[in-house]
């Protein structure tokens, strides 16, 4: 069984709003994520997200990427305690 491992990002850039983070619960369901994405006051959004290792790491370089409509200027990511979260939310 893969061991389960937990991060957090932020990433920054044209990344605020409802598309970016519909992108990033999207790109979870597809890898099989938990966890959520929610918009900071500085205009950066937040992602913690929990899963196989290797899942992560598909997930985070489609953060990285980003949409086709949006332009990611940095992610930074730190490994965390796994939550147990379930599913994939946007607040």
């Amino acid at each position: 069984m893969a061991e389960i491992v937990s991060f957090q990002a932020v990433v920054r850039g044209q990344v605020q709003g409802v598309g970016f983070r519909y992108f990033a619960r999207q790109r979870a369901e597809v890898h099989g994520v938990s966890g959520f994405v929610r918009n900071l006051p500085d205009g950066s959004v937040e992602v913690h997200a929990e899963g196989a290792q290797d899942a992560l790491s598909t997930f985070e370089a489609d953060l990285r990427r980003g949409p086709s409509f949006g332009r990611v200027d940095d992610a930074s990511v730190t490994l965390i305690k796994p939550r147990g979260f379930q599913g994939f939310e946007i607040r």
